[in-house]
């Protein structure tokens, strides 16, 4: 069991969610300021998606991404900024002719996924491992092998952490290649996505038999989606490591009930204490995950 646990609030994401929670973060102001709350409520990192503010849908603008890290810095709450690097390996296939990328695809060069990085310099982005069907109609998450080292490579020279986001078991041998090369630096830090259709689903003997094959001096921590989202919160820390809640993953606080992203902090924050666990803070975060401390 872990009994020093780093949480990770993510706060939006790019799901198809905007229609269905009424308060869900979508511009940059409500995005900040909900990852604000939740850092307040006891989230050591944020993990950051930006939305257009008009239509809700998922974007990649580099401006809203620097809106909502400016805002944040200027709150003055001390937080990790974990920014996604997802966006841009979409690809839907057209049912009436599969060779050509039909409406929505959005497929872009490796290093083009990490403009806003580059410009923002987070202390963390994510590295989604490998590509899969995502969800149940003709989207595909593509990530080939040649695009995810180019990327790994440049996010270890701008001095980001590379959160290695583990969608399968496939994804997961590949991120022991990555080590090998030597493309992560130091202390590599996994984080494994269970439930989401047609990935991993939310299986304690598939993440334990990938943990039992981390690398030494690996960081790892894990989350689980819908319904699954508290229990998992319980199995990742039972089994030694650290956790994920937030509106990405899951919008109820209960059954009929939409939660706020610091309400689901607070809830998973209660689980967490009465596990006889602790919460790390942002600084101690850091110095778990093998970030460089800030004064």
């Amino acid at each position: 069991m872990n009994d020093e646990v780093v949480m990770t609030c993510a706060v939006t994401g790019s799901g198809d969610t905007a229609g269905i929670h009424p308060d869900l973060p979508i511009t940059p102001e409500q995005i900040a300021a909900s990852a604000v709350d939740a850092a307040k409520a006891g989230a050591a990192v944020v993990h950051i998606h930006v939305r257009d503010p008009e239509t809700g849908d998922p974007a990649r603008d580099p401006g809203l991404y620097a809106e909502v890290v400016e805002r944040i810095r200027e709150s003055g709450v001390d937080v990790i900024v974990n920014l996604t690097a997802g966006m841009g390996g979409d690809l839907i296939v057209d049912p009436e002719n599969p060779a050509i990328a039909g409406e929505g695809t959005d497929f872009i060069p490796a290093l083009d996924r990490l403009l806003h990085v580059e410009s923002l310099l987070p202390e963390i982005c994510t590295l989604d491992c490998g590509s899969m069907n995502f969800g149940d109609d003709h989207s595909v998450m593509i990530n080939p092998p040649a695009h995810l080292r180019v990327m790994a490579e440049r996010i270890r020279c701008l001095g980001v952490k590379a959160e290695l986001e583990i969608f399968d078991t496939g994804h997961f041998w590949f991120t022991q290649g990555l080590v090998q090369a030597g493309l992560l630096g130091d202390r590599p830090l996994y984080q494994f996505c269970h439930g989401i259709p047609w990935g991993m689903p939310a299986d304690v003997g598939l993440l334990k038999n990938m943990v039992d094959q981390l690398p030494g001096d690996t960081f790892w921590t894990s989350f689980a989606i819908s319904r699954m989202q508290m229990p998992w919160v319980a199995q990742s820390i039972l089994l030694g490591g650290h956790v994920r809640v937030g509106l990405e993953d899951n919008l109820y606080l209960e059954r009929g009930t939409f939660a706020s992203n610091a309400q689901l902090v607070e809830k998973a924050a209660s689980l967490i204490l009465g596990l006889g666990a602790s919460l790390a803070g942002p600084q101690r975060a850091r110095e778990l995950i093998g970030l460089p401390s800030r004064t």
